[in-house]
């Protein structure tokens, strides 16, 4: 007989989150504090400073390691203090390629800040394996770094090939999963070193906090991160860190709600005479379709799809249901136009190069019942709202 706690479901509402100790309390327990009491000089029963452990933080890396089948899970402030965390250990005066439609704020990272620290970054299409070979420098590059689905047009990479080259080469690679989530897919399986995810999105769900996570297999690797993360400290506060758990023993059962309203939003745009194209996995006629039916076991509830600006415009201002907001994943669905709010900061040339037009909406959708989603975006299409 398996172990019950092989099942996703089952770690989604176990893993990490045993009773406490000496209560017997069935939720674990916010531990509030900065600081612990030590028995004597030097003599402390595990805990020192809150920036170096705390038991609510070290449960919730516990629960997001299982859901990932990892060996560490490692908690951050937020996803973009993850990826710095990495890039800063194991790219640190070297050289990063990373896939070129990357959500904004990364791109900000990579190109405007870590290239102060002497990091070069070659942004590349890694759905392209002779292109990211060519980007490639091995011995100096150290780090690829990828999404998929990607931020806001939700290519499709091939993990396993991609990871194949970066190895090839001497690089790890790190995988974004936050737009897939651990319910629809593993990357480490695929042979990624390191997986992200934005806990602030699917895993925590609801919209009321900022955190970030790490989960890999290498324990040196894991080691020098925690170093850092201790040494610099984006950590996230013991609440956030509860509420991340709350949204984990969830996950699944909001995964089969998002994957099942994405796919009929998915479907719905593309019967709109409005709507020029839409990026969803999960649609035969997205590029990527096979290698994603290979690679995930489902399609999320994030898509894109394509209008006339002001088309674009009015669709994200006239919706009731959808809320024009620059986050996801939470239960609530949302809307926003990239160009315009996520990926602003960004030239328009490098935008449009990209394929981020002015007329590009992203879309969020969250678990509320299909029907009132689609008439929500008929109305708003129609310019009714």
């Amino acid at each position: 007989m398996s172990d019950p706690t092989d099942s996703f479901g089952t770690r989604c509402v176990h893993a990490g989150q045993q009773p406490e100790s000496v209560t017997g309390a069935i939720t674990p327990p916010v531990f509030q504090t900065s600081t612990y009491v030590q028995d004597g000089v030097g003599r402390h029963r595990g805990y020192e400073y809150a920036r170096l452990q705390n038991p609510t933080r070290e449960a919730a890396e516990a629960s997001i390691a299982a859901l990932e089948e990892g060996a560490h899970g490692i908690a951050f402030s937020s996803g973009l203090a993850a990826i710095e965390c990495v890039a800063k250990v194991v790219a640190g005066g070297g050289h990063i390629v990373c896939e070129e439609n990357l959500y904004g704020g990364t791109l900000r990272l990579f190109n405007r800040v870590l290239t102060t620290l002497g990091i070069e970054i070659s942004p590349v299409d890694t759905r392209d394996l002779g292109a990211l070979r060519s980007a490639l420098r091995p011995g100096v590059t150290r780090l690829v770094h990828i999404e998929t689905p990607t931020n806001p047009l939700m290519r499709v990479s091939d993990i396993e090939a991609v990871a194949g080259v970066a190895h090839s080469a001497g690089a790890i690679l790190c995988v974004d999963s936050t737009f897939a989530s651990p319910y629809n897919q593993q990357p480490l399986s695929l042979g990624a070193d390191v997986v992200v995810h934005s806990t602030t999105k699917y895993l925590n769900g609801h919209s009321d906090l900022l955190g970030g996570a790490l989960v890999l297999n290498d324990d040196a690797l894991a080691e020098e991160i925690r170093f850092v993360r201790m040494s610099t400290g984006p950590i996230p506060g013991p609440m956030d860190s509860w509420l991340t758990m709350r949204g984990t023993r969830t996950l699944h059962l909001r995964m089969q709600r998002h994957n099942e309203n994405g796919m009929a939003v998915a479907r719905f745009m593309e019967r709109q005479r409005a709507v020029q194209a839409v990026h969803y996995p999960g649609l035969p006629s997205h590029p990527d379709h096979a290698l994603a039916s290979r690679q995930m076991t489902g399609f999320s509830g994030m898509l894109s799809v394509e209008l006339d600006p002001s088309a674009a415009r009015r669709l994200a201002e006239g919706t009731r249901l959808f809320r024009l907001a620059e986050s996801l994943g939470g239960v609530e669905s949302m809307i926003s136009v990239p160009a315009a709010m996520t990926h602003a900061s960004m030239p328009a040339e490098d935008r449009l190069r990209m394929g981020i037009t002015d007329g590009l909406v992203r879309l969020s959708v969250g678990i509320e019942d299909i029907r009132d989603l689609e008439e929500d975006l008929e109305q708003a299409l129609a310019g009714r709202g």
